[in-house]
């Protein structure tokens, strides 16, 4: 078990910790991607073997020193088990005309779906990525397929800007701006 103290955590809130994806975490990825029920909206590619997960730890990790970001882990704050892992990638890969932009994602174990968890996490993500980062805007994708996905991604305030093809498979393209973040959270705060 690492030390808290040895390990950079990005955010807490109430019941999580996002903190940096570090070695240990390989057995909760594993069982996260190694499940077809995950990889459904994902290509239905989902890994084979622990080596795999190893390799995906080691490209996070890099993008840590290259980018200054990178997916967390969700990490449980009452029982410390793995949970998935959310936040920003710096997207240095051309998709639907974009490059060099932040996507924002999650993924979950399938135990963990439907728990508010993505909401939760992606909120925490967009105030990190305007307040701490100040970025400017953030984009991000799902299938169209994936309802679960688009609910969350549209409670937290990105808006679906066009739909495009990606791999053969049509995809929501949505983008926040910091200002229309700023907006929910004057507007949220009228509300309490």
């Amino acid at each position: 078990m690492t030390d808290r103290k040895e390990m950079k955590i990005f955010i807490e809130i109430e019941r999580l910790i996002l903190r940096e994806i570090l070695p240990i975490d390989e057995k909760g990825l594993f069982e996260l991607d190694s499940n077809p029920n995950v990889h459904t909206y994902l290509g239905k590619n989902p890994v084979e073997n622990i080596d795999q997960i190893r390799e995906v730890i080691k490209m996070i990790r890099q993008q840590y020193i290259d980018n200054g970001i990178g997916r967390w882990a969700i990490i449980d704050k009452q029982t410390n088990d793995f949970i998935g892992w959310t936040g920003l990638k710096f997207e240095t890969e051309t998709i639907n005309n974009h490059k060099k932009y932040y996507d924002l994602g999650y993924r979950l174990i399938e135990k963990y779906w439907g728990k508010g968890i993505a909401t939760e996490t992606t909120k925490a993500t967009l105030k990190y990525a305007f307040v701490e980062l100040n970025l400017i805007e953030i984009y991000a994708i799902c299938d169209i397929g994936n309802i679960a996905s688009k609910n969350v991604l549209e409670k937290t305030g990105l808006k679906i800007i066009e739909t495009f093809e990606l791999d053969g498979i049509k995809h929501h393209w949505f983008r926040i701006s910091k200002d229309e973040w700023t907006e929910i959270q004057k507007q949220n705060a009228h509300q309490r």
